[in-house]
């Protein structure tokens, strides 16, 4: 990188003379942080010079980041998020700087445009919030999320291998985090009250860890469909395998209903029967909502104090929840419950994003309450679809519902459409991850981590590209008879 500046001695007098003022001036001043700003503008130029290396490392940093806390209200991941920010505002830039590198078509695109509706909404719901400096705080960080996973992909995935290394990037990270968890684990012989223990301090919980788990398999198994190399395939099998042994010992109930899940919709989707399966979950959701809330009969389910304790053993904690005994089952009623509450009062923009903390212990039902009822951690609802109605009013809960639809309807249609088997395999893993991140978030508010929240713009980038990639391709039918048989092959111009 320093040869380049070497050779525009301009460039390098500028730079040069800068560093040198920036630093009397933080000296003069005694305001010594001034004296990033010199370093943050030699690594944006590096950046841009290294696009697509910068955006690789964030992906890579995604499974082994952690969280840092500075104060016991201020805190972050390291280092996916500053390298989020970072991403973010240097591919803003460079797409001021060139505006056709991202195509008109893409922005027109309409997951761009349910994207934008769905951020404006979130503005709109941030000046109407309760608490709005901690409001403004998440929407802040929201558009740096869809700087760096949703406008970074736009002008990165230019062709396949760009598509294909960013997959390796994160499924390679997140293999590796897997494997470190098992043998970390396998010291405390697989208990299940040390898997939480033994995902620190890459994930908060095997909750977070289980649920960037199962999204890798589609991924896996889409590598092992695409290789042709037998040794590749033995290789790809292989970590496949220790992708379900790791999943089987995180002992997340979600995440194995969501990968059953995730096979039902691999076969939806080959029957072009996903977004129509989406639309029936949407409306059983919104009947059974209703009829537990009429007539109070949700009061039937209220727990007993005493009895909903923290299972060590699996088992026991398997036969808690079915009986409802569980803590984590009984607290999610508890919120649930305070949060359906919640919802008349503000019905239209919401009591603002990330505010719910602040606002919900006052509806709560004391009949659900638990001993971890005081949420010592500032946790939210677990549900992320409750969440959003709670903090963004009905209408940020109806964009929420169609921005899925639209991303099912999306992975449907191009995988019939699209010839290309890359991009036909592309189209069937996200809409089977976009499954996955579905379910996971009925139990949870995931999206609002660093790890799924990712994962989830990413898919909504993926399919952008995977559309305008193949919607003007040329395809043209090669017809050879072979034991009578006739064989397409689509090409592509350009």
């Amino acid at each position: 990188m320093i040869a380049p500046v070497h050779k525009d001695k301009f460039l390098f007098s500028l730079l040069a003379v800068f560093f040198i003022a920036v630093i009397a001036f933080a000296a003069f001043t005694e305001q010594y942080l001034l004296t990033t700003i010199p370093f943050a503008v030699v690594l944006f130029y590096a950046g841009w010079q290294n696009r697509n290396l910068v955006f690789l490392l964030l992906l890579t940093s995604l499974p082994l980041s952690f969280e840092y806390n500075f104060s016991p209200t201020l805190g972050t991941d390291i280092p996916d998020e500053m390298l989020m920010l970072f991403v973010a505002g240097l591919f803003i830039a460079y797409w001021v700087y060139s505006p056709a590198a991202i195509s008109k078509k893409a922005v027109h695109h309409p997951l761009f445009f349910l994207l934008l509706a769905s951020f404006v909404w979130m503005t709109i719901s941030v000046l109407f919030s309760a608490q709005q400096l901690i409001s403004l705080k998440f929407l802040l960080a929201k558009s740096w999320y869809i700087g760096a996973f949703v406008i970074a992909p736009l002008i990165i995935f230019k062709d396949k291998k760009h598509i294909r290394s960013a997959a390796i990037a994160i499924t390679g990270a997140m293999m590796l985090v897997a494997i470190i968890v098992l043998i970390r684990h396998y010291k405390h012989d697989f208990r299940f009250a040390d898997i939480n223990d033994a995902t620190v301090p890459f994930f908060r919980n095997h909750v977070n860890y289980s649920a960037m788990l199962v999204c890798m398999i589609p991924l896996l198994l889409a590598f092992y469909s695409g290789t042709r190399s037998k040794q590749n395939k033995l290789l790809l099998a292989g970590v496949i395998l220790i992708s379900l042994i790791a999943l089987f010992f995180s002992y997340a109930r979600g995440a194995w209903v969501a990968l059953i899940i995730g096979c039902i919709a691999w076969s939806l989707i080959k029957m072009r029967l996903l977004y129509y399966g989406y639309i029936a979950a949407v409306i059983i959701s919104i009947a059974a909502l209703f009829w537990v809330k009429s007539n109070d009969r949700y009061l039937r389910y209220a727990n007993d104090y005493q009895t909903t304790i923290f299972h060590k053993d699996f088992k026991e904690h398997l036969v808690a929840t079915y009986k409802l005994k569980d803590v984590s089952t009984a607290e999610r009623f508890y919120r649930w419950i305070a949060g359906v509450r919640m919802i008349k009062d503000n019905w239209l923009t919401g009591y603002g994003p990330n505010a719910f903390y602040y606002n919900y212990k006052g509806y709560a039902v004391p009949a659900f309450k638990t001993w971890v009822s005081d949420n010592t951690d500032h946790s939210t609802v677990h549900n992320y679809f409750l969440l959003t109605t709670i903090e963004q009013g009905v209408p940020g809960l109806l964009l929420l519902i169609i921005v899925f639809g639209a991303m099912l309807y999306y992975a449907q249609y191009l995988y019939h459409r699209v010839k290309d088997p890359f991009y036909k395999v592309t189209a069937m893993t996200t809409g089977v991850v976009t499954t996955m991140i579905i379910v996971l978030n009925l139990l949870s508010d995931l999206i609002e981590t660093d790890k799924i929240g990712s994962l989830f713009f990413l898919c909504i980038s993926v399919l952008i590209v995977t559309d305008m990639k193949t919607k003007n391709a040329k395809t043209i039918l090669h017809t050879a008879c072979k034991r009578g048989l006739c064989v397409v092959l689509p090409l592509r111009r350009g």
